[in-house]
């Protein structure tokens, strides 16, 4: 057995502090790479800087095959789609799409669906809708208000179906329609190009 420069055993030794090594790097970054930091706060990443530089950095054992999965592969970024906010989304588009300054390709109406038949006709539509190139639709669910002044169920499903996958690999953006397309009961979908 090799000993270190303080006299101990290399195999004894446990890595409690220094510097990343690059699979744990690529660990770290594998297991953030959709963490959203709090409102207010910075992510903060662990210390990557190399603090024992001079020291002897074979006494790490290294792991023989050990193989990092790959993160999954999506088309648009992990951040959640708002009303009118999106990753990516021009100042100018959001304002067009505010203003309800967009011609509508196609629309859909989801009053009388329980959500079960409104999440599928969502889904079947924006696939042919996106399959056929257009590129903004409306989405009416209606407001749905309730007497104990909350939202509609269909209102607050259709912008959580649109951030999940596939459908959130297909649109750019949404946002509450202007008030002659439905106002707050229906929603512009901007679609994203088809690859």
């Amino acid at each position: 057995m090799t000993k270190t420069k303080s006299g101990k055993n290399k195999s004894s030794l446990k890595r409690q502090s220094g510097p990343l090594r690059p699979e744990d790097r690529a660990l770290w970054a594998h297991v953030t790479h959709n963490v959203t930091p709090l409102m207010g706060k910075q992510a903060t990443p662990p210390d990557l800087t190399d603090r024992r530089e001079n020291e002897d950095q074979s006494q790490f054992i290294k792991p023989r095959t050990q193989r990092l999965a790959e993160p999954p592969k999506t088309t648009t970024p992990h951040l959640s789609y708002s009303h009118g906010q999106a990753p990516s989304l021009e100042k100018r588009t959001q304002m067009r799409l505010r203003r309800g300054q967009v011609t509508i390709e196609a629309r859909l109406d989801l009053h009388g669906m329980t959500q079960s038949q409104a999440h599928d006709r969502v889904y079947r539509f924006l696939e042919a809708a996106r399959n056929n190139g257009l590129r903004t639709v409306l989405v009416i669910t209606g407001k749905g208000l309730r007497r104990d002044g909350q939202m509609g169920v269909l209102r607050s499903a259709v912008p959580r179906w649109l951030n999940e996958p596939p459908l959130r690999d297909w649109i750019k953006a949404f946002d509450y329609a202007a008030p002659r397309d439905g106002g707050e009961g229906a929603l512009y979908i901007l679609l994203r190009r088809r690859k």
